[in-house]
């Protein structure tokens, strides 16, 4: 099996625009191909992963990735998927973000003797002059096409502002330059990002002559990745500083059943046969397959000692209720009052739950347990005392817990 036919059962492929072109190229190790990153954080998170890995697989096989960083983009926004317009970042915001993921894909790209490329928009975008960038590519883009857009017709009905419009362009206009000025010739993106991509295509047909090859691909859910960067208490980032390595761990140990080996698929680097063997598991073994899909990922972003912790530390708080490496709240002083706490506070507090009124719900709703025991009475306090030492591990719902540890 050539690495494009394992690219599409892993579930990775949904469209492309020259199939035996492409899987050509990419079987042979001669596509060089870019996947762009808009600087929206100063860490990438579960969302970006499916490409991160995807370029991991693909220069594995010989290819060369570009990572391209959208320092320039990133200061209008892509309206993809969104329903209303980005906050627009300072260009230091900017430039810091880009630092921090250069320092994180590296984890996952290597970058040494050219075998990959790290490239910043803003290099060609920040200094076009407005005038020549219309005379050179406003010609090539019909404004009835555009508006067709998938990423621009969910906006219509709330308004699309005229700096969103043109992200269109600055994005096909991306792949042109990188066409020319290092041989980039395929393009990967999410389902949500296929119109952009085949304006670039387009565009670099219509400038440089059908005979230029430059191909478009998307990758199948990857949008829906994006989302999977969200969770109920914020977004799970690559930074261990924003996630530790046990709560990104516990991120993937609980996916949904339906999720685990479509996970296990698109997102390890595990052989097809070992994963197609799990197709018939059920109940526990869900649960084992839960752990090598956490296992397999948190040692690719974290490394291996950091996964083999997060896994005993995982296991000691479901067997026992209580583990090392887990995320911890430590209880100020000024918390207390007439030296107790109340269960509403430390819930509230630890980032359990966003507001006291939603901690009472849970507590009230059963969903509360401390040390192992649930907690139905919103009026339970603590000492000083009782949180000193080991302290004591809140769990909210399933997948939501906290150590709790007084100064």
């Amino acid at each position: 099996m050539g690495v494009y036919e394992e690219l599409v059962a892993r579930g990775l492929i949904a469209q492309v625009t020259n199939e035996e072109e492409i899987k050509k190229m990419v079987n042979e190790g001669k596509a060089v191909f870019y996947i762009g990153f808009d600087p929206t954080a100063d860490s990438l998170h579960v969302g970006h992963f499916m490409a991160l890995c995807l370029m991991k697989r693909l220069q594995m096989a010989g290819n060369k990735p570009i990572a391209l960083i959208g320092g320039g983009t990133g200061m209008i926004g892509d309206p993809s998927g969104r329903s209303d317009m980005r906050q627009m970042m300072t260009t230091e915001t900017i430039e810091h973000n880009c630092e921090c993921f250069k320092k994180q894909m590296s984890r996952f790209i290597d970058f040494s003797d050219g075998k990959a490329l790290m490239v910043n928009n803003a290099e060609w975008l920040t200094n076009l002059n407005y005038i020549e960038f219309l005379r050179e590519v406003g010609p090539h883009f019909s404004v009835n096409w555009m508006l067709r857009a998938e990423c621009y017709k969910q906006r219509m009905e709330k308004g699309l502002s005229f700096l969103e419009f043109n992200y269109m362009i600055m994005q096909s206009y991306d792949f042109y330059m990188l066409f020319q000025k290092y041989g980039c010739n395929m393009q990967f993106g999410g389902d949500d990002q296929w119109s952009n991509m085949l304006g670039g295509t387009e565009l670099i047909r219509r400038k440089l002559g059908k005979d230029a090859h430059a191909m478009t691909i998307t990758l199948l859910l990857n949008s829906e990745g994006k989302k999977m960067g969200k969770t109920q208490s914020g977004a799970v980032w690559l930074d261990p500083n924003k996630t530790t390595p046990f709560e990104f761990y516990q991120y993937w140990r609980n996916v949904a059943d339906a999720d685990v080996l479509k996970c296990l698929r698109m997102l390890t680097f595990l052989p097809l046969e070992q994963i197609d063997e799990m197709d018939q598991w059920e109940g526990s073994q869900l649960n084992e397959a839960k752990e090598i899909l956490a296992y397999e990922l948190t040692a690719l972003v974290h490394g291996e000692e950091e996964a083999v912790k997060a896994k005993e530390a995982s296991r000691a708080l479901f067997s026992s209720g209580n583990a090392a490496n887990m995320p911890t709240y430590e209880v100020a002083e000024e918390d207390f009052t007439d030296g107790t706490i109340d269960i509403l506070t430390l819930v509230h507090k630890s980032g359990l739950c966003a507001s006291r009124s939603d901690a009472r719900r849970n507590v009230e709703q059963g969903g509360v347990s401390v040390d192992g025991e649930q907690v139905k009475d919103t009026r339970k306090t603590y000492t000083k005392e009782e949180l000193t030492g080991e302290g004591k591990v809140i769990k909210r719902g399933k997948k939501n817990f906290m150590k709790v540890i007084a100064k």
